[in-house]
C-alpha cells in the first residue's frame, strides 16, 4: 500500500500546478503513463489566451468565448476563468516561464508581451513562447516540483480504476479514497491510497484515426470516473483540429492556429481559397467551422487533403515565429516559406468530461478533476483556442485552495490489495491491436466532424459487441497497459456516440445532418451520462 495525502493522476499543467500549491499541506503522488513531460500540454504549440493588453478587455473575451461555445456555456463559469487568468499567467512567469517579447515601436529598446491571435478571438490575446509555448510550460512547472520534496513521481504508471467507498461494500456516500495503478515496469498492481485523487489525466484524442494528441490520450480520466459513478458531460463535442499535418510519415503533427492568425490562408489543391463563403472570419473562423468547411471541400473534390498557405509572409518572419513548425516540416520536405503546408482536420481536443464545479469537485467526495479532463462549463459546444491552458491553471489554483480550505474527514475505510485472481498471461495480444484499431476507424468514419443517425446507430452496435469482447478478455488474462487502454477507449468511444445521439440537433461541433439546425430548446442544456449501477 502506497499512501500519500494527495495522489494527482497526469502530469499536464493542471496536474503539475496543483502538486505545486499543495505540496506544502503534505505527501504528493503525481502517477504518470510515461515520462514526465509527456502530455498534452508539452504538445501545446498556441498558448494561453488571457487579458493582458490595454486594447483586450475581459468583457471581450468573454464574449469571444460564449460565441464559439454556441449558446452552451455557463456563462459564470466563463467570466471568473476569464478574469482570474492574468494572476494566474502572472504566478507561471514567476515559477520562470519565458513567454515571446517584442520591441514596442518607438520605445527606445522597451519590450512587450507577444500577443498572437487565433481563430474565433476579436483581440491578439495568445500569450506565447514562439510556437513550443506547451514544452516551455512543462519546463517550468517541471523544474519548479523538482524543487519540492514533499513531491513524488512515479513515472511509467497506468491508473487502473479508482477505489470508491461502495466497492468496498460501505453504504453512504461516494468517496473515493485512491487508486489501482499498473506499473508498466514490473507488471505489478499498486494500491495507493489518498484522501484526496485529482484527475488530470487529459483527454481521449486516440480514440480517433487521426489526432493531433499523443499515444497517452486514451481518456483514461472519463472511463475510470464512469466506472466509478460519476456524471459524464457534452462528451459528443470533440473539437476536430482544422490544421493536422497530411503526411505518411509525419505522426500527429499539428500546424498551430496561429499560422492562420499570422495570414495564413487555405486553399483548394489547385490554389482555389474556400473560407470566404464559409464565414465572415474566413480562415480565421472558429475550429468547428473551418473543420467542416475543409470535411466538406475533401469530400466535394474527393481530395484527402487542402492546403494552408504562408508563402506571402516575408520568409524570415514565418521562420522566427514558427520555428518548430518551419523545421518540422522540412525534415518532411515541405519548406513552408516557400509551399503551401498539405493539412487534413484531426481529433484534438474533449470539450466535455467529468462533471466539476468551478473549483474541481466532482460528484464524488475525494475526487477531482481538473483541465481537459474536466467539464466546467467554459468551452460549452466549441473551445475558443488557447482558453484550455488558461482553464487548468484558473481551476487547478482553485481545486488546490478548496482542498486546504476544507480538508475532508478521515475516513476508516482501508481500501484492499489487488487481487488478479486465477489470470493467466494473454499470448493472442493482436486481437488486443486488431480491437483498438477497430474503434479508431469506425470513430473516424462514423463519429467525426460530420455525423447522422444511421452512421451513430452503426457505430454503437458494433462498439457494444467489441466491449464484451474486452469485458472477456479483461478479466480472462493477466492485464497489460494496452488492454486497459483498450477499455478505456472502447469505454469513452461509446459515451460519444450516446451523448451525439441523445442530442437532437446540431450546435457547435456535434454536427447531426439529420438535424442540421440549433433548437433553441437545447441551448443551456448539458448532456449528462451517468453509469447505471
Amino acid at each position: 500500500m502506497k499512501q500519500f495525502d494527495f495522489l494527482i493522476l497526469g502530469s499536464g499543467i493542471a496536474g503539475l500546478s496543483f502538486a505545486l500549491k499543495v505540496a506544502a499541506r503534505g505527501r504528493v503522488a503525481i502517477v504518470t503513463k510515461k515520462d514526465r513531460a509527456e502530455s498534452n500540454t508539452n504538445y501545446a504549440q498556441g498558448g494561453i489566451a488571457s487579458v493582458t493588453s490595454k486594447e483586450d478587455s475581459f468583457e471581450l473575451h468573454v464574449r469571444d468565448t460564449l460565441e464559439a461555445g454556441a449558446g452552451l456555456c455557463k456563462e459564470d463559469v466563463v467570466r471568473t476563468i476569464v478574469e482570474e487568468g492574468p494572476a494566474r499567467i502572472q504566478e507561471l512567469i514567476e515559477l520562470g516561464m519565458k513567454f515571446s517579447e517584442r520591441e514596442i515601436p518607438k520605445s527606445h529598446g522597451e519590450h512587450e508581451l507577444d500577443l498572437g491571435r487565433e481563430g474565433g478571438h476579436s483581440k491578439r490575446r495568445i500569450l506565447h513562447a514562439k510556437d513550443v509555448t506547451g514544452r516551455e510550460i512543462e519546463r517550468a512547472l517541471l523544474a519548479a516540483v523538482a524543487a519540492q520534496p514533499n513531491i513524488s513521481i512515479f513515472e511509467n504508471h497506468l491508473a487502473i480504476d479508482l477505489i470508491t467507498s461502495p466497492k468496498l461494500g460501505y453504504v453512504g456516500e461516494n468517496r473515493c479514497l485512491g487508486a489501482y495503478v499498473f506499473d508498466k515496469k514490473t507488471n505489478h498492481v499498486e494500491t495507493f491510497s489518498a484522501p484526496v485523487t485529482l484527475l488530470a489525466t487529459g483527454g481521449c484524442g486516440k480514440v480517433y484515426l487521426y489526432t493531433t494528441n499523443p499515444d497517452i490520450a486514451t481518456g483514461d480520466g472519463v472511463a475510470m470516473a464512469y466506472r466509478a459513478g460519476a456524471g459524464i458531460a457534452n462528451m459528443e463535442f470533440v473539437q476536430f483540429h482544422p490544421t493536422c499535418l497530411y503526411h505518411p510519415k509525419a505522426k500527429s503533427f499539428l500546424i498551430s492556429e496561429a499560422v492562420r492568425g499570422e495570414g495564413g490562408i487555405l486553399k483548394t489543391l489547385d490554389g482555389r481559397e474556400f473560407m470566404d463563403g464559409a464565414h465572415a472570419l474566413k480562415s480565421l473562423a472558429p475550429r468547428d467551422v473551418v473543420a467542416r468547411a475543409i470535411d466538406s471541400e475533401m469530400k466535394k473534390s474527393g481530395a484527402d487533403h487542402v492546403l494552408l498557405d504562408i508563402t506571402h509572409q516575408p520568409a524570415n518572419f514565418v521562420i522566427e515565429r514558427f520555428p518548430n513548425i518551419y523545421q518540422n516540416c522540412l525534415k518532411y520536405g515541405i519548406d513552408i516559406t516557400k509551399e503551401p503546408i498539405p493539412v487534413v482536420p484531426a481529433a484534438h481536443y474533449q470539450c466535455g468530461g467529468v462533471v466539476t464545479n468551478l473549483d474541481g469537485e466532482t460528484e464524488i467526495a475525494g475526487l477531482y478533476g481538473v483541465g481537459e479532463v474536466a467539464c466546467t462549463g467554459l468551452h460549452g459546444a466549441n473551445r475558443l483556442a488557447s482558453n484550455s491552458l488558461l482553464e487548468a491553471l484558473v481551476c487547478a489554483h482553485r481545486a488546490a485552495e478548496k482542498v486546504i480550505a476544507h480538508p475532508l474527514r478521515k475516513c476508516d475505510l482501508t481500501p484492499p490489495l489487488w487481487q488478479s485472481g486465477n489470470a493467466t498471461n494473454a499470448d493472442e495480444m493482436v486481437v488486443v491491436s486488431h480491437n483498438w484499431d477497430e474503434i479508431r476507424r469506425l470513430m473516424w468514419d462514423y463519429v467525426g466532424i460530420v455525423r447522422t443517425n444511421k452512421r451513430l446507430q452503426r457505430a454503437q452496435k458494433r462498439i457494444a459487441n467489441l466491449q464484451e469482447e474486452i469485458q472477456d478478455y479483461y478479466w480472462d488474462f493477466i492485464i497489460t497497459s494496452d488492454l486497459l487502454e483498450l477499455r478505456n477507449i472502447a469505454t469513452v468511444a461509446e459515451l460519444i456516440v450516446k451523448s451525439a445521439l441523445a442530442r437532437p440537433e446540431s450546435r457547435g461541433l456535434n454536427y447531426n445532418l439529420d438535424y442540421p439546425n440549433a433548437n433553441p430548446d437545447w441551448a443551456q442544456r448539458d448532456t449528462v451520462l451517468r453509469k447505471e449501477s
